[in-house]
């Protein structure tokens, strides 16, 4: 163990105690420090988290939390545990595809309240206490698909690699329509507009035709719920017969 408490070889850190070596019982608890992390990054964004920002936040000092936390890396995976408790397990109900797609409702939500969330998904996180649940949850829905668990598993991280990559783009929508000096719908008016007099040219015979055909237009106020529910579920057809 170094200074601070950090640890000089690697470890997991839900297989250390709650605080570091010896002393008082511990003031704080990884439940309130994550929490405060969460707080932080949910107004301000995961750029804004520090240790020194979260110890003050809890009321310790920054030097004293590395007894809780050796790492930020580490506050991190507590974070995405932390979130990770939000999910709602319902009992299968036999169609695994109905209850993956339920489940990756579920996942965009979470990323929604949560946009940070994106950023810190990793496989090194993945086997969190609540990660642990979701993936026992995961395996329960997807127990009548007919292939081996390890495809199992490979669907779950392909489903969720596609809502991690949707709502990014989501995320990255919302973020720029912020920052226009004008309203969305304006832009997009003009937008259109451009799109229009090109497709006119008769140079994009095949997007012409496809748009014309109730193809979406990018960007043109679409139900991006229902795109999303179309996506996971043309993923979802890919697996089994």
């Amino acid at each position: 163990m170094t200074a601070g408490g950090r640890p000089a070889e690697p470890e997991v850190i839900w297989s250390r105690p709650q605080r570091a070596g010896r002393g008082p019982r511990p003031a704080h608890s990884r439940e309130s420090i994550a929490a405060e992390a969460v707080r932080i990054a949910d107004e301000e964004g995961i750029d804004a988290v520090s240790m020194r920002r979260v110890a003050a936040g809890i009321g310790a000092g920054t030097m004293s939390l590395y007894n809780y936390v050796p790492r930020k890396e580490d506050l991190y995976e507590l974070m995405v545990d932390a979130v990770s408790a939000e999910y709602d397990f319902p009992p299968p109900g036999g169609d695994w595809r109905a209850d993956m797609l339920a489940l990756a409702r579920q996942t965009r939500a979470l990323m929604h309240r949560h946009p940070w969330l994106p950023r810190l998904l990793s496989p090194v996180y993945g086997f969190s206490p609540n990660a642990l649940r979701y993936l026992e949850h995961s395996l329960d829905c997807l127990a009548p698909l007919d292939v081996p668990d390890a495809e199992k598993l490979e669907l779950v991280a392909a489903v969720n690699g596609t809502v991690a990559a949707y709502v990014a783009g989501e995320l990255a929508l919302a973020e720029r329509a912020r920052s226009l000096p004008w309203s969305e719908a304006e832009e997009q008016g003009v937008r259109t507009a451009w799109l229009g007099s090109r497709l006119a040219t008769g140079q994009y015979p095949r997007l012409a035709a496809a748009l014309a055909g109730g193809g979406p237009v990018p960007g043109a106020g679409l139900d991006m719920a229902a795109v999303f529910d179309r996506s996971v579920t043309r993923l979802l057809g890919a697996w089994g017969a």
